[in-house]
């Protein structure tokens, strides 16, 4: 097996941390190591590329798709919907530009935040490596989405194809996708050269510091071994952007994260949704992260300095 190292530091030494299922594909068994110095966590082994799409395949994975089969189905979209329109308040807030805005939308599912903020008159980009998310993004914005090993294949036929969209982006948002990316320092880098001299990256992640990770622990539903190859905390956030001499200027929660987390993490614990118990120690985990700030996941707005 590959030895691994630390992205922040490879002096760093790694300790054992736990050992999860891969509850979703294929019931695998993966460790989880840490990097106590920066608290970030690592999953191994990382699955090569060509194995890693494999554990994306799978039903269950409902941001993939625009299903309103069932009452979950419905409550997600939903949800998402809502999701949505905060999403677009808080881009807007954070790029007062009034004219050629620029926004690539990473990991952008069936492209509905592409759809709202082209109506809000920005130049749109999303980039989906899963095949039906993307067929859906197409039929409704014809975006240019591709299939990608990594950042530095895709970033030229966007540029070649997309007219509207300069070199240049205003901000970027990766919403859950950060802890998906296998080469997480050189994607970094890819970011940084990216965005427009002071642009915004927003970057959303679970957070492995929260009430609900830890009461849940193996069972935590966010750790979604292999998928999920790094676990941040806000610590190793800023020490991975600081590297590239970039600025996370604020956080902010997202609580509606902790319920849906948990009710994962029942199912995955007991093997039943368990509706009430899940509400409740979502509410906990929010009430417990008012005084420590560590909500179930975090946004971070970061800068390019």
């Amino acid at each position: 097996m590959k030895e691994i190292h630390s992205p922040i530091n490879k002096d760093n030494k790694l300790k054992a941390f736990l050992k999860c299922k891969d509850y979703t594909v294929s019931n695998e068994f993966f460790s989880i190591v840490e990097d106590s110095e920066s608290e970030l966590l690592i999953t191994t082994p990382c699955p090569n590329l060509e194995k890693l799409s494999s554990y994306y395949e799978s039903e269950d994975y409902i941001s993939h798709t625009d299903a309103k089969k069932t009452l979950f189905d419905k409550v997600y979209q939903k949800a998402k919907n809502y999701a949505i329109k905060k999403k677009i308040k808080l881009i807007q807030k954070e790029n007062k530009k009034t004219e050629n805005k620029n926004l690539l939308d990473i990991g952008c599912g069936t492209g509905d935040l592409l759809v709202a903020m082209n109506q809000q008159n920005w130049n749109v980009i999303g980039i989906e490596p899963n095949k039906k998310a993307r067929v859906l993004a197409k039929s409704k914005l014809g975006l240019l989405t591709s299939n990608f090993n990594n950042f530095e294949d895709v970033y030229p036929k966007i540029h070649e194809s997309v007219n509207a969209v300069e070199e240049k982006f205003d901000v970027i948002t990766m919403w859950h996708v950060l802890e998906h990316v296998p080469n997480l320092e050189e994607y970094i880098v890819l970011l940084k050269q990216l965005l427009k001299p002071n642009g915004t990256l927003i970057i959303a992640v679970p957070n492995h510091k929260s009430y609900d990770a830890k009461h849940y622990g193996k069972f935590w539903a966010a750790y979604d071994v292999p998928r999920h190859l790094w676990h941040f905390s806000k610590k190793a956030m800023h020490l991975l952007f600081q590297k590239e001499k970039m600025r996370i200027e604020k956080t902010i929660p997202m609580k509606l994260d902790a319920f849906y987390v948990s009710l994962l993490s029942e199912k995955y614990k007991t093997g039943k949704s368990n509706l009430i118990k899940a509400f409740w120690y979502g509410l906990i985990s929010n009430m417990k992260a008012k005084r420590t700030k560590e909500y179930s996941s975090l946004i971070y707005i970061i800068k390019n300095t």
